[in-house]
């Protein structure tokens, strides 16, 4: 089973959600936790693992001989990403845009196109607190975060309950980190700016027909919005967090909930138990790939993966991580 943990906006509490929930199951189900917030990875903080495997992962630039280019322009025409352009007698690749699907070298009458591979960041992995851990890291400078959430969920353990810690936000990673869970769990707090976001993540998961659950972190700050709306939208709210400042310090020391106050590891459990009652126990993952066609997959993953680096163990602390090339 695969349970998604997103937010319409960064800073809902969507990683305290995740971490908790995986710490409160751990002692009752194989569990796995992944961060697809390969952008801004957070769950080390909490969970502290240590990192035995990192693997590169690229996507596949177009590179031109201008040898044996004749400016036909079908590399152009063919991009949908507007990804390269013939000037004159230069063709231009922005790789920024690129996708690399590897439809310009496809269609190249001439043979003139190559690709080069190009790394996009990397995914670690290792053991956290008695499961497997994975996060992704985009590189600096790079746009295409998507590419590594796929590589992240293609070493899913299919016997083990996974925890997808989603990116924020409503774009491409974060619906690369829901599509094919069993269940989307959509974290906000009661605010204008949380109701409003919400809205925006609702519409995602149900545009993937998602089940959907609500958690409202931070309860007590604001108005009744949000219960409103979830109660006309028919929205289950199986569990509240309130605004209490003890909480707050936890956080801000990196303290999972469950450990510093163990009352809450039930109301984890009893969490997962309306989620087990919605979408049913026997619920299997939507699909195991993305897109059936060898092209499209590519068009949507845009990368590939080196063989995995073996590299020291590394224990991650609240506030570092190991840089590439570097044990720690």
């Amino acid at each position: 089973m695969r349970i998604a943990i997103a937010s319409g906006k960064g800073g809902t509490g969507k990683t305290t959600i995740a971490v908790n929930l995986a710490l409160s199951l751990v002692e009752r189900e194989p569990v796995q936790f992944i961060d697809c917030d390969v952008e801004e990875p957070n769950a080390h903080i909490f969970l502290k693992p240590r990192i035995e495997q990192v693997r590169s992962v690229e996507k596949l630039l177009p590179e031109v001989d201008e040898s044996l280019c004749n400016q036909c322009g079908e590399c152009a025409k063919a991009c949908e990403f507007n990804a390269i352009a013939v000037i004159g007698k230069k063709v231009l690749v922005y790789n920024e845009l690129c996708h690399g699907c590897g439809l310009c070298k496809m269609v190249c009458p001439t043979g003139a196109i190559s690709e080069v591979p190009h790394e996009l960041g990397v995914v670690e992995s290792g053991e956290a607190r008695g499961f497997p851990f994975s996060r992704g890291l985009l590189n600096i400078g790079e746009a295409m975060a998507t590419p590594i959430v796929h590589t992240l969920k293609e070493g899913l353990d299919p016997d083990r309950l996974a925890i997808l810690d989603a990116p924020p936000g409503t774009g491409c990673p974060t619906i690369a980190a829901l599509h094919g869970a069993d269940v989307a769990l959509l974290v906000t707090e009661p605010t204008p700016f949380g109701l409003h976001d919400l809205k925006a993540a609702v519409g995602v998961a149900r545009s993937l027909k998602l089940p959907i659950a609500v958690i409202i972190n931070r309860n007590g700050i604001g108005d009744d919005r949000v219960e409103r709306y979830c109660k006309q939208e028919g929205l289950p709210i199986p569990l509240r967090i309130p605004f209490d400042r003890e909480i707050a310090v936890l956080y801000s020391e990196g303290t999972p909930l469950v450990d510093a106050l163990p009352a809450w590891k039930e109301r984890f459990i009893h969490l997962y138990h309306e989620i087990i009652s919605q979408v049913g126990e026997g619920a299997a993952s939507v699909a195991s790939g993305f897109m059936p066609d060898d092209l499209n997959r590519r068009r949507t993953q845009g990368a590939t993966v080196h063989a995995a680096e073996d590299v020291p163990a590394v224990d991650i602390g609240p506030n570092e991580g190991p840089k590439k090339g570097e044990a720690g």
